[in-house]
């Protein structure tokens, strides 16, 4: 066994742009936090740069790794949607938001798109925490079903 440097770049990527969003998490209180969504966005880079090697680059063969990922994610994602007892009352569903996040940006990371996957996790942050004071100012009001 060789250890590979080439993919200590995209991993490495990764788990910093991944833990940038789950560090928001973190210090709001959410479960799912740092360390998730590292491991998530981790796990997407990874995906993404083994199927890579063993299919050459193929863009065909690379689309269905990155919609498998997509999927797969999404049931993390839901793992951390709950219902609650009043009627129209949903939580987690910002938490499952950014762990969907977390792999995209891992996904970008692996496919060497360092610029896209460093604006995304930028303008995460700006949803996250630039606009937080505006929801709060309107509050969070469920639609009513007319």
């Amino acid at each position: 066994m060789v250890l590979n440097f080439e993919f200590l770049l995209p991993t490495g990527m990764a788990v910093l742009l991944g833990g940038a969003v789950g560090l928001e998490r973190q210090i709001q209180g959410h479960a799912a936090g740092l360390r998730k969504h590292m491991l998530v966005s981790l796990s997407a880079a990874i995906f993404v740069l083994a199927c890579e090697t063993m299919t050459a680059n193929s863009a065909a063969e690379m689309t269905r790794v990155v919609q498998g990922i997509a999927a797969g994610v999404g049931f993390i994602g839901a793992g951390t949607i709950l219902k609650t007892r009043h009627e129209h009352a949903v939580s987690g569903l910002t938490t499952a938001t950014t762990i969907w996040l977390s792999a995209v940006v891992g996904t970008a990371c692996g496919l060497d798109q360092y610029s896209l996957a460093f604006t995304g996790v930028l303008m995460t942050v700006v949803v996250l925490v630039l606009l937080r004071p505006i929801e709060n100012y309107f509050g969070k009001k469920p639609k009513r079903d007319v």
